[in-house]
């Protein structure tokens, strides 16, 4: 087999697990099972949830005072097994293009992120969900599938001419990626449902909110992160703060939709624009379900991928150009 072929496939693989990794991810998070183990990498010392009379009278024994809930300690365990994999995979990137005489830059950085990942996926269980951390590590995980879907566009022939001014993708690219860091405080916080209602928040457009304490990066940790700390107005501002750069995301990626209008990859991104804004309505008005917070999460995922898509084209675009200008002399 053709070795950037074989290593096209492999990276593919690493891509779809990666997705999955992010939707198990959002959905142990959402489901409150993110210390379904009090331990890492195992579960109450063991490789698997303990489940047998057994098991569980063993593993309270080891850890008093903690109840084994099985229902929450299979999605965290489940999610381990499938990041571990990616890990080993995406390690596995790294040989194959080394052996391969591959450009390098791409799986060093992949490998570089899954160790970090492995590394805020322990701190998020023995930190007791501290937000920073468990924010990073959400962060890393996005940035673990786009690194993987820039090496995928890499892999492939040019995408082509896109007709978009370079800054504005930018633009649009660093709005999405602060909107979904807006999204891990939210959630590491539990402030989805701070405002009860939209478009306003506790009937005000404008409602009491503590900025300070709501974006506090340096708050302490507690005993335990488990449903959150903050007082209403602190989580009222972070739930604000998301709110508004929604609105800034939908006017940014609104005017590259714009440009792109002509091109089904325009409609599609367009599509997923407004999918997510119903989302993260719906999020609201009908109580945080499970299934629309974790399509919502998934959506936000999909949303960063096409809006690197457009910018990895432009920088696609310009390497001819650089390229002659080079030649020419």
């Amino acid at each position: 087999m053709n070795p950037t072929r074989l290593l096209r496939r492999v990276v593919y693989a690493a891509l779809a697990l990666a997705s999955v990794v992010v939707v198990l991810g959002a959905y142990t998070r959402l489901a409150d099972a993110g210390l379904g183990c009090p331990d890492w990498p195992g579960c109450y010392g063991m490789l698997g949830v303990p489940e047998s009379d057994e098991q569980i009278r063993l593993a309270e024994a080891r850890y008093p005072g903690i109840p084994v809930e099985p229902a929450k300690a299979w999605p965290e365990m489940v999610h381990r097994y499938f990041a571990t994999a990616l890990g080993l995979l995406c390690l596995g990137i790294l040989a194959l293009a080394w052996s391969k005489g591959q450009r390098l830059f791409i799986p060093f950085t992949l490998a570089g992120l899954v160790i970090v990942q492995g590394a805020f996926g322990a701190w998020t269980v023995t930190l007791k969900l501290w937000p920073q951390v468990v924010t990073a590590h959400l962060l890393g995980g996005f940035a673990t599938l786009s690194v993987l879907w820039w090496y995928v566009l890499s892999l492939r022939p040019a995408i082509g001419v896109i007709a978009v001014p370079k800054k504005w993708a930018q633009l649009a690219l660093v709005a999405v990626i602060l909107q979904i860091a807006v999204g891990g405080w939210v959630t590491s916080n539990y402030a989805a449902l701070a405002c009860p209602d939209f478009p306003t928040c506790h009937g005000q457009f404008i409602p009491t909110m503590d900025f300070e304490r709501g974006f506090d990066f340096a708050q302490t940790i507690g005993p335990n992160y488990l449903g959150g700390q903050l007082d209403s107005d602190a989580r009222v501002a972070i739930q604000v703060v998301h709110r508004l750069g929604a609105v800034i995301v939908l006017v940014v990626v609104g005017l590259l939709v714009f440009h792109l209008r002509s091109r089904p990859f325009g409609w599609a991104l367009g599509s997923v624009l407004c999918i997510q804004w119903v989302l993260g309505i719906s999020n609201v008005l009908f109580d945080l379900p499970l299934l629309v917070a974790v399509l919502h999460n998934a959506g936000g995922a999909t949303l960063l991928l096409m809006v690197l898509t457009v910018n990895v084209a432009l920088g696609q675009n310009q390497e001819p150009q650089i390229h002659n200008r080079n030649h020419s002399r």
